[in-house]
């Protein structure tokens, strides 16, 4: 990834409650350019307090602590709000992390290429949001979902195969780019290179390879303008590319995760999931 020269670092805080993973995170991150460890906790109030004093652009969160968790601390923040990649050796934990907005989720050993991509992502989410998005990002963390997104069904429900989906727009009429305003700049992000898209506050972000592009829009109205052979809701925040799936991985009691090929997780709720079956046979 090439920075411009006047980019200051990535500004990450680890917490574990363990010496050696911290030792081992931090190693890794002395191997990543343009990036630098700002401090390190071993447990969650400490974690807390380091975050609001030191303001992190992101957080290494182990998940099990004792006292508080990784999430407990995730829900306890109310001035500044980082980014969070979870980095933790329970798998369980990863629907609750997606709950609370977690960017990624690594487990332990954690592997340096996938370390390394996880930050870089991180990075570029850092240069592309602003303060008033962060603020809405901190209210979509308080409340455990996004803002403005479509409610979802009972999952509990067992929905009919014959149950209505979304309306789709005309395929003569369906985008073949999306306009993106920021910086001063306007350009275009063609469909074929979304990988999923997510919902954020009173916007929604296109994932494209490591970019991410911020626009206006609800995902609701996104679902409608994209080809439903291609493009599924797999939650009531995202929605994915088919063509970038690699497999739908069981967690849990009949949860589901969707992982891409580039290894990015997203929930897979059981409402959309009987959908994605049928437009995958």
């Amino acid at each position: 990834m090439t920075l411009p020269n006047n980019a200051r670092p990535l500004r990450v805080l680890i917490v574990d409650d363990e010496r050696l993973p911290r030792d081992r995170l931090k190693r890794l991150l002395e191997e990543v350019p343009h990036t630098v460890c700002v401090g390190e906790c071993a447990n969650g109030r400490s974690a807390v307090d380091a975050i609001e004093s030191l303001q992190p652009d992101l957080v290494l969160l182990d998940v099990r602590m004792p006292g508080m968790g990784g999430l407990d601390v995730a829900r306890a923040l109310t001035g500044h709000v980082p980014f969070v990649i979870f980095v933790t050796a329970f798998d369980e934990y990863a629907l609750s992390a997606f709950e609370v907005h977690a960017i990624d989720y690594l487990l332990k050993p954690v592997e340096r290429e996938r370390f390394v991509a996880a930050i870089e992502r991180a990075r570029s989410l850092v240069a592309s949001t602003s303060a008033a998005q962060r603020h809405e990002r901190l209210l979509a963390l308080l409340q455990h979902e996004a803002p403005l997104a479509t409610p979802e069904p009972d999952v509990h429900a067992e929905p009919s195969d014959s149950a209505p989906g979304p309306v789709s727009a005309d395929p003569a009429t369906r985008p073949r780019r999306f306009l993106v305003k920021g910086d001063g700049q306007m350009y275009f992000v063609a469909v074929d290179d979304i990988d999923w898209v997510e919902a954020y506050g009173n916007y929604v972000r296109l994932h494209v390879g490591k970019g991410v592009h911020l626009i206006r829009e609800t995902l609701g109205n996104i679902e409608r303008q994209l080809d439903p052979a291609r493009f599924a809701r797999v939650h009531r925040s995202s929605i994915v590319n088919l063509d970038r799936v690699a497999r739908m991985d069981l967690w849990g009691a009949g949860d589901y995760v969707v992982l891409l090929k580039d290894g990015t997780k997203l929930k897979l709720s059981r409402w959309y999931r009987s959908r994605i079956e049928q437009t995958t046979r």
